[in-house]
């Protein structure tokens, strides 16, 4: 067995990007094989994969910086960035080294409070530029290390089929929702990419109206990385090659009472299926496991809704769940990317629909085999 059939397909696929392969996304185990092959015969050295820690163990993003040179970004008053530069870069990650869009690289190369104050003074002398959604890559960072201590350690994330998230180019990840208090399944399905990918991308979630709409979580919501429920945020994400994270159940699964958990419900129209169609980009279903049993839902109230929508007319919400646990409880979690399912391009309605329910029923039935219960649809 050669060197490079020991790899796992997303070892081979960081490889493929590292080496810019074309058309390396769509590849199979065995195409990218054959490519690497390839690009080796026409004596062309591919670089060493980098290799994701142990979920036992906090991920650090070292291997991809330079810490023998260093930024030197003019920040005003006579000082410069210290940071070190991006591996085959001329900038730190905060100055241009890296497309902070897609990429969720810690500027010193690792989480942790103690990176806390240098990240701050950048932040205070306005040194670097969000990009054009708001994202703020030292509100995403800051919050990045919080988020890591609900997945290693408050609800110890299991992260399965990692390999079927492409490493370069468009996708959009559609997993089941719950959370009834706080969509924790979005923070953690970003966690589980940027912790265990070779390549820890972003993904880009959108979220409804509501979270335009409530102080302060709204402006850390844009600055961490999210997007609105609105077709030219997510026309812009998949269009420049960004992973594009949606919830098709709507507040339907968000709010639904714990007797019906992981039981998915109606995916829409399908608005994701046209979107994937229009960029090109695959579909990657997603089986989360432990979300719907971190604030389960007692019961779910129409009067409830109707206050919320006194508050916030454009809400299109009919019923609201009301949990007991103002914490939430720390279940264990899996999450189970699964096979890319592919649209065809300029797809009519029909097509649409119906990749809309295969991509819901996938799901259900990932779901379904992780509890072990009886397959549904």
């Amino acid at each position: 067995m050669s060197d490079l059939e020991r790899l796992n397909k997303a070892e081979l696929s960081a490889l493929a990007t590292a080496a810019k392969i074309p058309g390396r996304s769509k590849m199979s185990k065995a195409k990218l094989l054959i490519a690497l092959n390839t690009h080796l015969e026409n004596r062309s050295p591919l670089p060493d994969p980098p290799t994701p820690a142990p979920l036992s163990k906090r991920r650090t993003w070292t291997h991809m910086l330079d810490f023998d040179q260093r930024c030197g970004h003019q920040m005003g008053l006579g000082a410069v960035c210290d940071y070190p530069l991006v591996k085959g870069a001329s900038a730190c990650t905060l100055h241009g080294g890296i497309n902070i869009s897609d990429v969720a690289v810690p500027a010193s190369g690792e989480l942790g409070t103690h990176t806390w104050p240098q990240l701050r003074r950048h932040q205070r002398q306005a040194t670097y530029d969000p990009d054009p959604l708001g994202l703020d890559p030292v509100t995403s960072e800051v919050l990045a290390h919080l988020a890591n201590f609900l997945f290693y350690d408050w609800f110890k994330v299991d992260v399965e089929g990692i390999e079927h998230v492409p490493m370069d180019g468009p996708a959009v990840l559609v997993p089941n929702h719950a959370g009834a208090a706080f969509p924790y399944d979005a923070v953690m399905l970003n966690m589980a990419v940027v912790n265990t990918a070779p390549i820890p991308r972003r993904i880009r979630v959108v979220g409804t109206e509501f979270f335009a709409q409530l102080p302060f979580v709204s402006h850390l919501f844009k600055r961490s990385g999210g997007a609105y429920a609105a077709r030219p945020d997510a026309r812009w994400i998949l269009d420049n090659g960004l992973l594009l994270g949606v919830f098709p159940e709507g507040v339907a699964g968000f709010q639904k009472p714990h007797t019906e958990a992981y039981q998915v419900k109606r995916f829409g129209r399908g608005g994701f299926a046209k979107l994937a169609s229009d960029a090109g980009a695959p579909i990657v279903p997603v089986a989360i496991i432990g979300s719907e049993d971190t604030h389960p839902v007692v019961m779910s109230s129409k009067a409830l809704a109707d206050v919320v929508k006194l508050i916030f007319p454009s809400q299109r919400v009919e019923e609201m769940g009301i949990w007991l646990n103002p914490l939430p409880l720390p279940v264990k979690w899996t999450i189970r990317f699964l096979e890319p399912i592919h649209v065809p391009p300029s797809a009519d309605r029909l097509t649409i629909m119906e990749v809309g329910e295969q991509t819901r029923q996938t799901v259900q039935r990932a779901l379904d085999e992780m509890l072990g219960r009886p397959r549904s649809t």
